[in-house]
């Protein structure tokens, strides 16, 4: 197993190595809750060059949960298209908004517990609004967390939501908030799922590249 000081290192070092590259673009709307929330969940299953084109043109026309409801979801659909399974997303984005002005006063909560009371919003969406919008501690965990933290060797799960719950209890609380966009920039750049770059990677010592058959 990678100790913490091993991961330390490796953090540190990422954080100088994200500069370079594009902030996530959830990440773009982190003043505001509600923007975070909404371009959460179209980001899901979607590249990040497409949410960022579908999260501007959406909220040219809407920016809080009523001027949301004022659009038809024909509206919707069409701003928030191509993103994967726009149709869905879109009656998702009309219930999420029904919720908050009816359980919470038209603001979205900042607990992670409540956040997961709203139909549509899972552990990965409420962990990135609690920490992106709120600055609260909190561990999200993508495709790219799930991978990096046991491909390094840290952490040994099966599942996303094992993985949070593994990075919980070993990983320092200081790192939480950060640990989902360093991780994210570092796999979509460097650390892929297939063939990573592991000749580029200034983190490749302390790797264990478990899982890794083939790299460049």
């Amino acid at each position: 197993m990678v100790s913490n000081r091993t991961i330390a290192g490796a953090i540190r070092t990422l954080q100088r190595l994200v500069r370079r590259w594009p902030e996530p673009v959830v990440g773009r709307y982190k003043r505001d809750p509600f923007t975070t929330l909404i371009s959460c969940l179209l980001s899901l299953r979607t590249k990040d060059e497409t949410t960022r084109g579908a999260s501007e043109r959406l909220f040219r026309l809407a920016r809080t949960p009523q001027a949301m409801l004022r659009l038809s979801p024909r509206a919707i659909e069409r701003a928030i298209f191509p993103v994967g399974f726009y149709r869905t997303k879109a009656r998702t984005v009309r219930a999420v908004c029904r919720d908050l002005l009816g359980r919470f006063g038209g603001c979205v909560p900042d607990d992670l517990d409540a956040l997961l009371t709203i139909k549509g919003v899972g552990r990965k969406t409420a962990n990135l609004v609690v920490t992106l919008a709120f600055r609260k501690d909190g561990i999200c965990v993508d495709t790219h967390v799930h991978r990096i933290s046991n491909r390094w060797g840290y952490v040994r799960t099966k599942t996303p939501e094992q993985t949070e719950m593994a990075l919980r209890k070993t990983l320092p609380r200081r790192y939480w908030q950060r640990y989902n966009d360093l991780l994210v920039a570092f796999g979509q750049h460097l650390c892929h799922p297939t063939s990573p770059w592991c000749s580029r990677c200034p983190v490749e010592q302390a790797c264990a590249k478990v899982g890794v058959t083939r790299s460049r």
